[in-house]
């Protein structure tokens, strides 16, 4: 596969789960079935879920646009198109296949929040269930290159699980709308929380959000920041210098090194929902270019009880202590909101880059009149 191909990572997130039983788990064209298809019964010759299986598996072997889409499409292997489920023709012996305009089209009007649902399903079908606590993180990021078309970027909110990196679930942030509002019907997709430790940055430090997901026997650790000034100013006034030092980890990322140092409490009175324990996180951040080194103090909350979480644990875990969680890259590909224009982009071969076209010099009449000198000829 190319180098920008995402076929290894792929299969490499699916080597490491168990194997499935059809019977048991629907299949990936099962749940893209789901998709509302927003055409007209009338003169439909391509099933959204054939579209939507075969442009994910463009995408796989690394199309970045949809023209190097169309292309690997009409030149799939036959194998890979018998088992997405693609027709042939009744009276010549060769496959009907969706053109790119068709793809186009069709990705331009489907319901994206359904299609993430769809395959957030799936995943989570695959996902094996851990035998103690599960892991989910909810952040949110703008992906880069997409925008609607007045120019607003797209931004998700997504639901990562801690151990196997997929996105179980993700939800398009509306224009008038932030995070928070989509907090819970993001994880309302999600169909069993039961025995999960939601973990979110400071903006989700909210009491509907910590109510909801105890309604739901789920836990949470959040991070606590002037957003919720009382209960900050409740945690600093602990007597954390009483407490020992429970916990230290050293860790390298980002172009920094760290060094935390973690103490907990347990608590019965603080002023949010549920809270159990207080946790107190000392930051020792080195820049590894420059060398300034920081220190920082951060306070979270957690409805974990000492005998569900150690502080050694919550310190190991991945990401959940910390003012951010792991960014939902692994399913951003196709949310491209504006799509790229096939006249200004052409890919050289199945799968790989689409490169821009060829444009003659530019005039040195109209460089003249710009003001700028004209290019040098050889």
């Amino acid at each position: 596969a190319d180098a920008s191909s995402l076929i290894p990572p792929a299969l490499d997130q699916l080597r490491e789960h168990p194997e499935v039983v059809s019977k048991e788990v629907p299949s990936l064209l099962e749940r893209l079935a789901e998709v509302p298809d927003p055409r007209d019964s009338r003169g439909v010759r391509h099933r959204l879920a054939v579209v939507l299986a075969l442009t994910a598996c463009a995408v796989l072997a690394g199309a970045t646009s949809l023209l190097a889409v169309g292309e690997w499409i009409a030149d799939a292997p036959p194998r890979v198109l018998e088992q997405v489920g693609a027709r042939t023709d009744p009276l010549l012996p060769r496959w009907v296949l969706p053109s790119e305009t068709t793809v186009r089209r069709l990705l331009g009007r489907i319901d994206a929040n359904a299609l993430d649902r769809a395959v957030g399903r799936w995943l989570a079908d695959r996902c094996p269930k851990p035998a103690g606590l599960r892991g989910l993180a909810v952040d949110g990021k703008a992906l880069r290159g997409a925008a609607r078309a007045k120019g607003r970027k797209i931004h998700l909110l997504a639901a990562l699980d801690h151990t196997t990196g997929l996105v179980l679930a993700q939800l398009d942030v509306g224009e008038k709308t932030n995070e928070i509002t989509c907090f819970q019907p993001l994880l309302d997709t999600v169909a069993d929380l039961a025995k999960t430790v939601v973990t979110s940055d400071a903006m989700h430090t909210q009491h509907e959000h910590a109510t909801y997901l105890l309604g739901r026997q789920a836990h949470y650790i959040v991070i606590v920041k002037g957003n919720q000034k009382k209960l900050r100013n409740q945690l600093k006034s602990l007597p954390w210098k009483d407490i020992p030092l429970q916990g230290r980890t050293r860790g390298v990322g980002h172009g920094r090194s760290e060094i935390r140092r973690i103490k907990v409490a347990t608590v019965n009175s603080l002023l949010f929902p549920g809270a159990r324990q207080a946790v107190q996180i000392k930051r020792r951040r080195t820049d590894r270019k420059t060398g300034k080194t920081t220190i920082k103090t951060v306070y979270a909350v957690t409805s974990l009880t000492a005998a569900q979480a150690t502080p050694r644990a919550r310190s190991t875990r991945p990401g959940p202590l910390e003012d951010r969680s792991p960014a939902p890259r692994p399913r951003h590909h196709l949310r491209r909101g504006r799509l790229t224009s096939a006249h200004w982009q052409r890919a050289p071969r199945d799968g790989h880059l689409a490169q821009p076209r060829h444009r003659s010099p530019p005039n040195s009449r109209s460089e003249e009149h710009r003001g700028r000198p004209p290019p040098q000829r050889p």
